[in-house]
């Protein structure tokens, strides 16, 4: 199936690696222009794409991004607001709701809140100015499906799934679609690399950190499919909402997770 994106230009943020790598290849395979934002480049990123280093974490840096699109390619069709998850320097999960303090709570609104909400804020005049465009953010299933662990992480993504639905409310009618992807645990560096998710949860479970992501975090998070998700399925779901063959599709929230989401 043709997705129509040849030719269009889609920033990431997040790109460097894991989901938004995944989003960056696939969008480049599909013909697009692809903008990369990240704080470092990785040799796996299409050759072809256009890398800008920057930190979110920086109030700045989402304008500057999106006025480098607009730089190299005139414009702007396509974001996708994948940068979220542990803040830098910040591991995941921690458990309980008294263990993240005031400056937690701020960073981790900082990276996966404010962050998205800069981009789309620069985004948006840019995309007026073409007649429309696909935003997609990525959440989570923890926005949906509270809990004891990372409360934190998922009140910011179940603030952005709101922010997601005004946006799509408010520009539908100008040709702006905005839709959010929610994952459930994926199989990227979050969980596998040195004292990641995998680990922290091997010393709670007694489990070696292998184990934990084969069977532990399957069977604790209840996946109906028995193992954590592929990069690429979210990739797959990003390039069908950010193209034109959606065009029905706003203010939607798609679910990629392996049967984390047990409510109808």
């Amino acid at each position: 199936m043709d997705l129509e994106l040849s030719g269009r230009v889609a920033l990431v943020t997040g790109a460097s690696k894991g989901i938004g790598l995944a989003v960056a290849r696939t969008l480049a395979d599909e013909g697009a222009h692809v903008v990369a934002v990240s704080r470092t480049r990785t040799a796996e990123l299409p050759e072809k794409a256009v890398h800008v280093a920057a930190d979110l974490m920086d109030p700045q840096a989402p304008a500057r991004a999106v006025a480098r699109a607009v730089e190299e390619f005139g414009g702007l069709d396509v974001l996708v607001n994948n940068a979220g998850g542990p803040p830098p320097g910040v591991t995941l999960p921690r458990v309980g709701f008294l263990t993240p303090q005031d400056a937690d709570w701020q960073a981790m609104f900082e990276f996966n809140l404010f962050s998205a909400v800069r981009v789309i804020r620069a985004a948006v005049p840019v995309m007026l100015e073409r007649g429309g465009g696909s935003i997609v953010n990525i959440s989570s299933g923890s926005a949906v499906q509270p809990g004891a662990m990372n409360v934190d992480y998922g009140a910011a993504k179940a603030a952005l799934n709101h922010v997601s639905k005004a946006v799509s409310e408010e520009y539908g009618s100008r040709g702006i679609r905005v839709n959010t992807i929610s994952p459930g645990p994926v199989l990227t560096d979050w969980w596998t690399k040195e004292g990641g998710a995998a680990d922290v949860i091997s010393a709670m479970a007694g489990a070696d950190a292998a184990t934990v992501v084969t069977s532990v975090a399957p069977e604790m998070m209840r996946l109906v499919t028995g193992r954590l998700v592929r990069p690429q399925e979210v990739a797959d779901a990003v390039a069908l909402l950010a193209s034109p063959r959606s065009a029905s599709t706003t203010g939607a929230d798609l679910a990629v997770d392996g049967g984390f989401r047990k409510e109808l």
